[in-house]
């Protein structure tokens, strides 16, 4: 069965997202972690106008989440099982009306972390929605991908040809696979996405539709900027392309953190285009560029009149690897 995925800023009928369980995985990440994806739920439940489905993947973690969200109006605790919080990945994609979902095998990015439970996620959320599950034998996490809603997807070379995921896969493969399972009429490839991105360059922290025939991506901030020359090869080849509609892609250039370190001083794949769009807000990761992050908010409103955007801190989020988009997924409505 082929189903057209919705663009993010469609109407959703509820959002995922998933809840910091594992001491063992986050350490001393894990309170912090905890406490900025509180900030996100609360956020979503508020002004975002979501009602959202947070899956806790451990027992020893359902009764504290459970508190920390007692009495707060649109957030339903959901008892689960995952390795991790990346919800985006080893979740569902949903199709329009969510009246399926189609799913894939998931083998941790590669082989880098296959934790106990993230094969399951996909069969636990289609469980728990009600929807069916169109299964597609073959590996795709939902961060690798970006879709407009009329059938143009957007990737990376790096991630969805890599050898580690699909061995012998090539562009024309690929994209018949995505149009199989969902729905693509145009793939946009790029190159290579963010360094030391252990996804292998999701494009979720790299570029992201932002409305039909407009794609926002991140142009570098400060010198010593990473990923400078990656951020304008991928501006050049976003406005040589077309979409789905045969019209030009428009491209919205809004500024990357800069340099975002780890305590060893080794360049972490901070993104701001990891963004959350959600029903009445679109909620941005902040990793303590204030001013970079206000002009990413400012960027944000032009595409996003009607949506109040939130910038939230996600720096603990990020020492897992990824930050808001990485760890929901939309139901649309």
């Amino acid at each position: 069965m082929t189903i057209l995925i919705p663009a993010e800023w469609s109407p959703h009928r509820a959002m995922w997202v998933g809840w910091p369980s594992h001491g063992e995985l986050w350490e001393d990440n894990l309170e912090p972690a905890q406490a900025e994806v509180e900030a996100l739920v609360r956020a979503l439940a508020g002004p975002g106008r979501e009602i959202v489905k947070l899956m806790v993947g451990k027992p020893e973690a359902l009764a504290d989440a459970r508190r920390r969200f007692e009495g707060v109006a649109n957030v339903e605790v959901v008892d689960g099982r995952f390795g991790d919080i990346w919800l985006r990945d080893t979740g569902p994609i949903f199709g329009a009306g969510s009246a399926t979902a189609s799913a894939f095998r998931f083998n941790g990015w590669g082989g880098k972390y296959e934790l106990e439970h993230d094969d399951t996620v996909a069969d636990q959320i289609g469980a728990a929605s009600g929807v069916p599950l169109d299964r597609h034998d073959f590996i795709l996490e939902g961060g690798a991908l970006d879709h407009d809603g009329q059938g143009t997807i957007v990737t990376t070379r790096q991630c969805l040809l890599n050898p580690n995921r699909n061995p012998g896969w090539s562009e024309a493969k690929a994209e018949a696979a995505l149009t199989e399972s969902l729905g693509a009429r145009k793939v946009l490839w790029l190159g290579d996405g963010l360094l030391n991105d252990h996804t292998d360059g999701h494009v979720d922290n790299l570029a992201r539709f932002v409305a039909p025939g407009v794609v926002a991506c991140p142009i570098a901030w400060g010198r010593g900027d990473p990923n400078d020359e990656v951020y304008d090869a991928v501006a050049r080849a976003l406005s040589e392309m077309t979409d789905a509609t045969g019209a030009p892609l428009k491209v919205l250039r809004l500024p990357s953190p800069g340099f975002i370190g780890d305590e060893d001083e080794r360049p972490v794949p901070a993104s701001h285009m990891n963004f959350l769009i959600a029903n009445g807000a679109v909620i941005v990761p902040t990793y303590g560029n204030d001013r970079a992050a206000d002009l990413v908010c400012q960027g944000l409103k032009t595409v996003f009149p009607d949506r109040e955007i939130i910038a939230l801190p996600s720096i603990a989020i990020l020492s897992g690897g990824g930050s808001f988009h990485c760890i929901s997924q939309q139901e649309p409505a």
